[in-house]
């Protein structure tokens, strides 16, 4: 399984962004995301994640009621819709999947797939 993350960029604090993570393969409707960052300095961190299907989503405390993770299994892509960004949620962002059929996990080291990263960076 092949992650590519992208979409991050430089916003002012306050401001959205919608990140994109495409898979490859024919096993990602099968795999439970997720989203982890890493700020400089710290370690990686939790911040969303999502079941196979999209009926069911956890959120780190810091995020909950800004950001939104979804799925399009038909694209074989997983989106984190940013909003009320703020300079603390600066960090390169990456996707992971899980194995098939594995459920929802908080902690990486049960994500076996990673993607590179892409860098948010939020000014205040």
């Amino acid at each position: 399984v092949q992650l590519q993350a992208f979409g991050g960029g430089l916003v002012q604090a306050g401001g959205s962004l919608r990140l994109s993570c495409a898979a490859s393969g024919r096993t990602f409707s099968t795999r439970t995301m997720g989203w982890f960052r890493q700020a400089p300095g710290k370690e990686r961190e939790f911040v969303a994640t999502i079941t196979s299907t999209g009926g069911g989503t956890v959120y780190a405390d810091s995020v909950k009621g800004r950001f939104t993770i979804s799925r399009d299994n038909a694209k074989n892509t997983v989106y984190m819709q940013m909003t009320s960004l703020e300079p603390e949620d600066t960090a390169v962002y990456y996707c992971a999947a899980r194995r098939a059929a594995w459920g929802i996990s908080l902690y990486r080291n049960e994500y076996a797939y990673w993607g590179q990263g892409t860098q948010v960076t939020v000014s205040s």
